[in-house]
């Protein structure tokens, strides 16, 4: 007879719910689902899942590339062999140091040879040094007797890869099958990025159908590899898609409301300068419905996994669903935080410019680009806690609460 794991009565009404092994809800052991839910969530998930490869198809992007940029000179790589520097013209907006350096070209035009570049200038340009890898930007015509070569950046791509295979052992060492399943939907995540809604967009479908396309095609593939194939995921990923659906109607609900045009930025001007056919309010929507996918998963999934922790023996629905709604409130709590500290962390600079600035806070708070900044955190925000209720209602409806045995497969342990 196989040794039965102790089995955990659910809180009684009122009480607060019993921690999950481990202390989070996703390494909890789970009971086996009944063949109504199974039937409940499949009867959902496979229609949305149809529903999604069946859009993906149709608005494939085309094979065309977009045609280079004749002006905008080509790329070349090279390595600094010398430095002479020499006193910066007085008068003049140079900064130190002024001078040139000599370099040998190792891919793209002129690959090969020497060459002379001046030493860069400006806010943010790089120092150079004897034997550095640097970036060029070969525009022979940009300055009648000018150089041909500029340097423009640093190599980088050794330490980046670097950082990405140290990255991966830690989250391979920690999380071992765990820690392999999520590198795989995080692949998928930014193949379908850049294989499907990058291109997409650019080849005119509507940004915001694409983002909600393709953030359903990424829902689907991370949650299911990540956290395996299970009712509890299917739980979790029903609730991520309707949390999703809601963060896109609110997106363009007060996009409209507040009169975005998604032009507040001079990533934007750019893009309309070279892009005009792209519907920069859209792009703005897309943003804001991928930005909120990247939160709503730990939610969902802890959701799901509680319900189905509590449920054995509950007492009633409603008594499982405020059990499980306590949990999901201290889980936003400490995530609505996060968000926070997140968009704060990416735009200090700009909230540098906010403090430094003389206009009224109140003015600046209301400018095309602060306005969708904060539009993004405020319904990426909304949709993260309208996960909690949506998730926990629905694993709640389909909930199976007759006493599960931990180590069997069915209502009773088999022997």
């Amino acid at each position: 007879m196989t040794d039965q794991a102790p089995y955990r009565q659910p809180p009684a009404p009122g009480a607060a719910p019993q921690p999950l092994p481990n202390g989070h809800a996703h390494d909890a052991p789970l009971p086996a689902a009944s063949r109504h839910t199974v039937r409940v969530m499949t009867a959902v998930l496979v229609p949305a899942a149809l529903a999604t490869l069946i859009a993906m198809i149709l608005m494939w992007p085309g094979s065309a590339k977009t045609a280079p940029d004749p002006g905008a000179g080509q790329r070349a790589l090279a390595t600094v062999t010398a430095i002479t520097e020499q006193a910066c013209p007085r008068g003049g907006k140079a900064t130190p140091p002024c001078g040139t350096a000599a370099i040998r070209i190792t891919d793209g035009p002129g690959r090969g040879g020497l060459q002379t570049v001046d030493l860069p200038q400006g806010p943010g340009a790089p120092k150079l040094a004897v034997g550095e890898d640097v970036v060029l930007l070969y525009y022979p015509d940009a300055v009648p007797g000018g150089r041909a070569y500029a340097v423009v950046d640093r190599q980088r791509s050794s330490g980046m890869w670097w950082l990405i295979l140290l990255t991966v052992a830690v989250v391979l060492i920690f999380g071992r099958w765990r820690g392999l399943t999520s590198l795989a939907g995080l692949a998928v995540s930014f193949l379908v990025l850049v294989l499907f809604v990058l291109p997409a967009i650019l080849d005119g479908s509507p940004p915001l159908l694409v983002a909600v396309v393709g953030a359903s095609a990424i829902m689907f593939a991370a949650l299911y590899l990540t956290h395996g194939v299970s009712v509890h995921t299917s739980v979790a990923v029903a609730g991520t898609l309707a949390s999703l659906v809601l963060t896109g109607l609110l997106g363009a609900g007060f996009t409209s409301l507040l009169g975005l045009t998604g032009a507040g930025s001079d990533d934007s001007t750019y893009l309309t300068a070279v892009r005009s056919d792209i519907d920069l309010r859209g792009l703005l929507l897309a943003g804001i419905v991928i930005g909120a996918l990247g939160v709503l998963d730990d939610v969902t999934v802890t959701q799901a996994v509680t319900v189905a922790e509590l449920a054995p023996g509950a007492k009633s629905r409603r008594s499982l669903f405020n059990a499980a709604i306590r949990v999901g409130r201290a889980h936003v709590g400490s995530a609505v935080n996060t968000i926070v500290l997140a968009y704060a962390g990416a735009s200090l600079p700009l909230l540098l410019l906010i403090s430094a600035s003389s206009e009224p806070v109140r003015h600046l708070l209301t400018g095309e680009f602060l306005a969708q900044e904060i539009l993004r955190s405020a319904v990426g925000t909304i949709g993260l806690v309208a996960s909690v209720p949506i998730t926990t209602g629905l694993a709640t409806l389909v909930a199976d609460r007759s006493p599960i045995n931990r180590v069997g497969h069915g209502r009773h342990a088999r022997h």
